[in-house]
């Protein structure tokens, strides 16, 4: 079961945006913060508290991964080649749960993490639970036959709210999708703007 069920838009209301799109945010109605002192004016952030908040936001955007996995990615992200702000959007566009959630399987991050888990999903025909393993570019996504007329699945795949990215091959018939490549920040169609560079200057003071 995943961390965060009902609880889920107060990371919106703390960072004061709608890190998802979800019409249903409470942002959309009230831009200010959570709590009786919500709508005081906030002071500017340090360098370190814009950092931290960068984290927060995209930890939170990932159905709330743990601290220890996040930073396990970090350091991963550091040892790759090329940019480590783009490297660590790759690790994390290559979760399964992110994968699922892309594709439209199910309607957010937290409900793929609660998805996988229930064992509704196949990577190369076997079952897997683990929200956080890592797919490969060429591996074959599928929910399990018996999964695929469940009620959330078919609302999710027709939500217009948002499109599957270009980086990943969906079919929807055969509720299968297929990672075509790993994609870099600007293929990655956030609601809200992340910045993977500060979260590397965070963990990297």
């Amino acid at each position: 079961m995943t961390k965060r069920i009902e609880a889920k838009y107060k990371i919106d209301r703390r960072m004061g945006q709608n890190i998802w799109g979800r019409p249903k945010s409470p942002v959309n109605r009230r831009e200010y913060g959570p709590g009786q002192h919500g709508q005081r004016r906030k002071g500017k952030l340090s360098d370190y508290g814009v950092q931290l908040r960068a984290k927060q936001k995209l930890k939170g955007y990932y159905g709330n991964i743990s601290e220890k996995q996040f930073f396990g990615l970090y350091e991963e992200a550091i040892r790759m080649k090329g940019d480590s702000g783009e490297n660590l959007i790759g690790l994390l566009e290559r979760r399964l749960d992110a994968v699922v959630y892309r594709s439209k399987f199910v309607a957010t991050p937290f409900a793929a993490r609660q998805f996988i888990n229930h064992g509704h999903v196949k990577v190369n025909g076997r079952r897997v639970n683990i929200p956080s393993f890592r797919c490969k570019v060429g591996d074959l996504i599928e929910v399990k036959d018996k999964s695929k007329q469940l009620a959330i699945v078919i609302e999710a795949s027709q939500l217009a709210e948002r499109d599957v990215p270009d980086y990943i091959e969906v079919d929807h018939g055969k509720m299968t999708a297929k990672l075509a490549r790993v994609p870099g920040l600007g293929d990655v169609p956030y609601a809200a703007q992340m910045e993977p560079n500060l979260v590397v200057e965070y963990y990297s003071r």
